[in-house]
């Protein structure tokens, strides 16, 4: 791995009530390697960023070696927490936590539209993008360790997204770790993003099946949202119009423990009735808007399958969408057909066997068409989607050849990443230590910490 040095670390103390904590601020360059970008690129965009990351340490804790967090995503800050417990609390006893903010997110040069399109025309923007990957993210910490500990390595946890960039970091600069600990994140090594999805998209069909034999009386109201939908114009605080296939979208939140509950509640009493004319009402609007927009984490939509782009693998292509027309039980009807549209779909879904179906962890295209957040970066991001030539973000080779302990948890009914491609590329890393559980979901460590915790330590000094 070639890098540019990073320049000066720029750290202060912050009070926070029970622990030391310590803000980090580090300019490394926007493309570490040189390689990322053509020199025309380069002249045009920054030459630097900022990145940021928030240190805690226990009382008491000030020798303990450091654990770098890389947060899911692609697209969200690392957490910022208002008390200390769950898996925090139980590794602080341990090591000193270091909260990353991946580059592009949080205090780490974050990246919106307004941020993106300023840099010249589509072509530069995707350009740009394109240095916002784990490779990157990679880079920035190695330079963050480097000026915080000089050789001295140090240990890694990633959830989700964060795991893909831990098996990254393992390519890339195994040098720098002394452990590495992986929950819900092992990536394909090489394969290509359909037969991520091809998978994603068989558990997301379970997961429906699961919710609305858990919630039958959902279904019709599903389908009594879609085609109102279909024929009526509602608008979401954000501005724009919820349409049907949006609503699908959903349908994410059936991968965490508790995400059956969270739709079932949304569900519960959509419509409300003004002089004899049904509508949805403002409470039921808001809350979609929570949870479908993308205003503030722009990266989320607009790097999601670059995150599995290599040039082994060729361009994504709106991969998950490619999947999605090959399974007719994810159709979703034209606008233009209305509700008959969204009618005759019920009755062709129930003839066959199945009914109201969300989309789960999907990006689409027409989402850049639909939400006002992502409009002016959909030009850029169709480059993205069409590139074919991204750098690997993996070394087969280098991963076979591993001498740093790890571990990583791997849950069977993981909606977002397949469990047989985590235990493919696990079986590649040579010593990694796979845990699996037949229980546990996506969100796990969130929501079982201790136990998830305790399995990593005991996995990793076994």
């Amino acid at each position: 791995m070639e890098t540019t040095p990073a320049t000066t670390l720029n750290t202060r103390e912050v009070f926070y009530p029970g622990h030391r904590t310590f803000e980090h601020r580090l300019q490394v360059p926007l493309d570490h390697s040189g390689h990322l970008l053509t020199r025309s690129e380069q002249e045009k965009l920054p030459q630097s960023i900022e990145i940021f990351a928030r240190e805690f340490v226990r009382a008491g804790g000030e020798e303990l070696p450091r654990l770098v967090y890389f947060q899911g995503g692609p697209g969200f800050a690392a957490p910022r927490p208002t008390s200390v417990n769950g898996w925090m609390e139980k590794l602080l006893k341990d090591y000193r936590i270091v909260l990353l903010d991946e580059r592009g997110n949080g205090l780490s040069h974050a990246l919106d539209a307004t941020r993106v399109t300023a840099v010249g025309d589509a072509s530069l923007q995707a350009a740009y993008l394109s240095c916002f990957r784990a490779d990157s993210i990679v880079d920035d910490s190695e330079a963050l360790r480097i000026a915080l500990q000089g050789a001295e390595p140090w240990s890694v946890l990633g959830q989700s997204f964060g795991g893909f960039c831990v098996t990254t970091y393992l390519s890339r600069a195994p040098h720098g770790l002394r452990e590495a600990m992986i929950t819900a994140g092992l990536p394909s090594l090489y394969r290509p993003a359909t037969d991520v999805y091809e998978r994603t998209w068989q558990r997301t069909e379970e997961r429906n099946r699961e919710f609305f034999e858990r919630y039958p009386q959902d279904e019709e109201m599903c389908w009594r949202i879609v085609r109102h939908l279909a024929d009526v114009d509602e608008y979401l605080p954000t501005g724009e119009r919820l349409t049907p296939a949006r609503f699908r979208t959903l349908g994410i939140s059936l991968g965490v423990s508790d995400g059956l509950e969270t739709i079932h509640f949304l569900l519960e009493d959509p419509f409300v009735e003004i002089d004899d004319v049904q509508r949805l009402s403002e409470r039921f609007l808001a809350a979609m808007s929570s949870q479908l927009s993308y205003t503030g984490m722009p990266l989320y939509w607009a790097l999601h399958e670059s995150i599995y782009a290599q040039e082994s693998s060729g361009a994504t292509a709106w991969a998950a969408d490619r999947v999605r027309q090959t399974l007719p039980q994810f159709s979703v009807p034209q606008l233009s057909e209305g509700s008959q549209g969204e009618r005759e779909l019920e009755e062709r879904m129930r003839a066959a066997g199945f009914g109201f179906r969300f989309s789960g962890e999907h990006v689409f295209a027409w989402q850049g068409r639909e939400d006002p957040a992502l409009r002016a970066l959909a030009p850029a991001v169709e480059i993205l989607a069409q590139r074919e030539d991204f750098p690997p973000l993996h070394d087969a080779d280098v991963l076979a050849r591993n001498t740093v302990k790890t571990a990583a948890w791997i849950y069977r009914p993981d909606m977002f990443v397949p469990f047989d491609i985590s235990m493919e590329t696990a079986n590649a890393i040579k010593g990694l230590v796979p845990i699996i559980s037949d229980e546990f979901h996506h969100d796990a460590l969130r929501t079982s910490s201790d136990q998830i915790v305790d399995g990593l330590l005991a996995a990793i000094r076994s």
